[in-house]
């Protein structure tokens, strides 16, 4: 399993999702007390196992030492992560058309809904708004979309940034990514627009 995180950043690259540094992944085992995690500032087109961090998780928390550099976005992984007991992957992409539809305006929530096969195997989150990437702000928004009214989804978008999604293995959650770019592309291509109240809605969440 730890291989398919390679797979699947190297395959994220190739649908130029993202550039060689961007995006991140977690691995956190039923049963083990270390969660494995992408590293900051490497190219994930050539990332291998022997890259992947291993951090030490004791009394609830993760022990960093000093001599590694984990992704930018380890609040957001261990937010998601800390938890839960099962076997978890945390995938942060950039996909291109997911994103897209999110700056012309769709709550990827509401756009879902128009698709059963997405609706179906994916629950979509409604979106983060915009906020800093790697900021403690934007991990907590994006933990409080995923787990809104009691209810656990698999996606969020992140409003001019990218998506997170959640799978028992890293091809699981990539399939989250897949589905939802996939509409989206479609979507756009339709040049299918959002209601006039959910831009509203969008809106005064970002102001």
């Amino acid at each position: 399993m730890i291989t398919a995180i390679g797979d699947v950043m190297r395959e994220a690259y190739a649908r130029n999702w993202i550039t060689t540094r961007d995006g991140n992944c977690s691995l956190k085992r039923r049963g083990q007390n270390k969660l494995y995690i992408t590293p900051s500032g490497v190219r994930k087109n050539v990332i291998f196992p022997e890259s992947i961090l291993r951090l030490k998780i004791k009394d609830g928390g993760l022990i960093l030492p000093d001599d590694v550099s984990p992704s930018g976005e380890l609040d957001m992984h261990w937010l998601l992560q800390r938890a839960h007991g099962k076997t978890r992957c945390v995938l942060h992409l950039h996909p291109t058309y997911t994103i897209a539809a999110m700056l012309a305006g769709w709550d990827l929530h509401e756009l879902a809904k128009e698709f059963p096969e997405v609706h179906r195997y994916t629950k979509v989150a409604h979106n983060v708004p915009t906020l800093p990437a790697i900021s403690e702000e934007l991990a907590m928004a994006t933990y409080l979309k995923m787990t809104e009214d009691g209810e656990e989804f698999d996606i969020v978008g992140q409003d001019r940034h990218g998506v997170c999604a959640i799978g028992s293995n890293p091809w699981d959650a990539f399939e989250h990514i897949e589905r939802l770019e996939h509409i989206c592309k479609m979507a756009l291509a339709a040049n299918h627009k959002p209601p006039v109240g959910q831009k509203i809605k969008k809106f005064l969440e970002i102001t």
